[in-house]
């Protein structure tokens, strides 16, 4: 999923706690929910960022030498304004884009 075209907020706002539990009929369940989508948003996201940053890396055993690159600052600074894995997952959850099922019991 490309996380770079989210419209989710870049800062913290308030939710309307009726449309959070809409579609499970209990907050504490959305929310669990919406913990596990942003902890699979942060390790794409962790992921994507490790390996771009790879391109970059430079080995030598010399920790004398420390190289500054731009494009490697710019890329950090990149990810660094992207919103929160919570604001999207927060997102996602609200425009139904988050598929969950509970499993029943036997």
């Amino acid at each position: 999923m490309d996380y770079k075209d989210t419209d989710a907020a870049l800062s913290t706002i308030t939710y309307n706690k009726n449309e959070i539990e809409a579609a499970t009929e209990n907050i504490y369940e959305a929310i669990s929910i919406i913990s596990k989508r942003a902890e699979q948003i942060n390790s794409d996201l962790k992921r994507e960022l490790v390996d771009k940053l790879d391109e970059f890396a430079t080995y030598n055993d010399s920790l004398e030498e420390v190289f500054e690159n731009k494009e490697q600052i710019e890329v950090s600074k990149f990810y660094e304004r992207l919103p929160k894995p919570h604001a999207i997952a927060v997102n996602e959850w609200l425009n139904d884009k988050v598929y969950h099922r509970t499993p029943e019991t036997e």
